[in-house]
């Protein structure tokens, strides 16, 4: 699941939760709501994490200098 599968967890979550006024028996909308957004913040944590483990800075690389004199007398 990817960051914006996360998003619309929590956002689906918080509209059971705090717009709607149904009523089921035997389920109860907002505890439904209550644990998408709990999934969805734990989604958002998990791929925050794991995407900053992925972008390893690397320091740049230095050009190399190549005198034609000595390349010319196989130095």
């Amino acid at each position: 699941m990817g960051l914006g599968g996360c998003i619309i967890l929590i956002a689906v979550g918080a509209i059971l939760t705090f717009a709607t006024d149904w009523k089921m028996e035997g389920f109860n909308v907002t505890v439904a709501g209550l644990v998408m957004m709990a999934v969805g913040l734990i989604g958002v944590a998990a791929f925050t994490s794991i995407a900053r483990r992925r972008r390893a800075v690397v320091p740049p690389v230095a050009q190399t200098v190549v005198d034609p004199e000595q390349e010319r007398r196989g130095y």
